[in-house]
């Protein structure tokens, strides 16, 4: 098992953490590949990729169409549980702007249902610069919640705290002869990088030369997902592919 084989390593997190902290603010990981934000009460996810299976139909190579309802239904688990008054999905909600007007029935219903009662914004992505009114919340380029900046792809400067998705982080360990590969959030403490949500979505090992600009390598952790925790790891363990 996944967690049985992290819990192995003591030293790669000396003292098991809860939350992680971007320019002094505290999140909080969660297994789902979400992350808490509970002193804003905001929920934030990132490339959901939602109607991948459509989009990829579209061009003819068939995959099963369940991926929307799949990624919709893990994030109600969390809204449910949270219950958060704002939601942010950073960038890449679906795999195609214009998938995003030919959801079936039951997910936009699903969807409509988990925005009652709570602010919710979409951050515009490269596979979804503009999306339409039926998908609900607001649409942006941007947001700024308390100093952090919320946006789709790393600022080409890293003047400022900032919170992003894209790239969809994986992080590779070893330990006591086994290997471990799994979705993670990567952050040095000013900068963050999101795991991808999606139920299809890929990852990107984060030594990989995409992520090399974006940290202070002495200060990166990668907070690797498992079956019951978020571990923290540091960046000196983290292994290429």
């Amino acid at each position: 098992m996944l967690r049985a084989r992290l819990d192995l390593m003591p030293e790669t997190a000396p003292t098991l953490r809860s939350h992680l902290s971007v320019s002094g603010h505290d999140f909080q990981p969660l297994v789902a590949g979400a992350l808490y934000w509970e002193a804003e009460d905001t929920l934030l996810v990132a490339d959901l990729h939602m109607e991948k299976g459509a989009a990829f139909a579209a061009l003819g190579m068939l995959l099963p169409p369940y991926d929307t309802r799949s990624t919709l239904a893990r994030l109600r688990k969390i809204i449910k549980r949270i219950d958060p008054g704002r939601v942010v999905s950073l960038g890449d909600s679906f795999h195609r702007s214009e998938c995003a007007d030919h959801m079936v029935a039951d997910d936009l219903a699903l969807l409509t249902k988990l925005q009652k009662g709570r602010e919710w914004y979409w951050i515009c992505g490269n596979h979804d610069p503009h999306l339409p009114e039926c998908v609900g919340g607001t649409v942006c380029e941007t947001l700024t919640i308390s100093g952090v900046t919320l946006r789709h792809e790393p600022s080409e400067t890293n003047s400022g705290p900032e919170i992003v998705g894209h790239l969809h982080p994986v992080a590779r360990i070893a330990r006591r002869g086994m290997v471990v590969r799994r979705r993670c959030f990567a952050t040095d403490g000013n900068r963050l990088v999101m795991p991808a949500f999606g139920a299809y979505a890929g990852g990107l090992n984060v030594l990989h030369d995409a992520f090399q600009p974006l940290f202070r390598w002495h200060q990166v952790e990668a907070w690797m997902m498992g079956r019951r925790a978020v571990y923290p790891v540091l960046g000196s363990l983290l292994l290429p592919d």
